[in-house]
């Protein structure tokens, strides 16, 4: 059983994690802005390094999250990021920074099970329906655009041969994460779509990241990298 650090602890998502790792035993503590002793929540990194945790799960937001993740992966800590908006250099920087201290890091954009499997359904699809777009809906409060899954759905198609889809983004009240991919061809068009309708549906996918990787050394990126071998 694995001891996870939750950064961002006190946010939606956060709380979330917070919630499901207490329930499986594997709740370590948290680190965010504000403390919260009754939830071995601390506002200073030193105090979660003390509580010796085998994986940090960053919930956090860009551009504190790569701080927090190199601080982490520096310190020895296997790190899963759940946060978007990662450029290739940042990418780049924590795999060297995990292959050096030998922990494993992973990148994932969506923890959802069935996001997961919308997107590789999609990547399969654009080998045979070249023309696409991606219609992605998400709460508000999402500050990014287009979104993490979006992106790396967009990027998967066209490494299948389709062309790189067009990407729209809507942000509305009463959403939360919701992916429409829709492929045009002669005659027909198919459409792949995938609705978040809690948070607790990220649960699944996120318990199966901070377990598998403790037995990863450097980077990995996506849900798709680790899941058939927690299956």
């Amino acid at each position: 059983m694995v001891r996870v650090a939750v950064a961002g602890t006190m946010g939606r998502m956060g709380t979330t994690a917070r919630e499901a790792l207490e329930a499986s035993g594997e709740y370590c503590c948290g680190f965010a802005r504000r403390a919260d002793p009754l939830h071995f929540v601390f506002d200073s990194f030193a105090e979660v390094l003390a509580r010796k945790p085998d994986v940090l799960l960053d919930l956090t937001t860009q551009p504190g999250s790569f701080e927090i993740a190199m601080e982490a992966v520096t310190n020895g800590l296997h790190t899963v990021v759940g946060v978007s908006g990662w450029n290739d250099g940042q990418r780049a920087a924590l795999d060297a920074a995990a292959q050096e201290r030998g922990v494993g890091a992973l990148i994932v954009p969506n923890f959802s099970l069935g996001a997961m499997l919308m997107m590789r359904f999609a990547q399969q699809a654009a080998r045979y329906f070249p023309n696409a777009e991606i219609v992605e809906l998400h709460h508000a409060g999402k500050k990014d655009k287009p979104s993490g899954t979006a992106a790396a759905t967009a990027a998967a198609m066209e490494r299948s041969g389709g062309r790189a889809p067009v990407i729209h983004s809507v942000r509305l009240p009463g959403l939360l994460a919701h992916q429409e991919v829709l492929l045009g061809g002669t005659g027909e068009l198919l459409t792949i779509r995938h609705d978040s309708l809690s948070r607790e549906s990220f649960v699944a996918g996120m318990l199966a990241a901070v377990r598998a990787v403790v037995h990863r050394r450097g980077l990995s990126v996506g849900l798709d990298s680790i899941i058939e071998e927690s299956a």
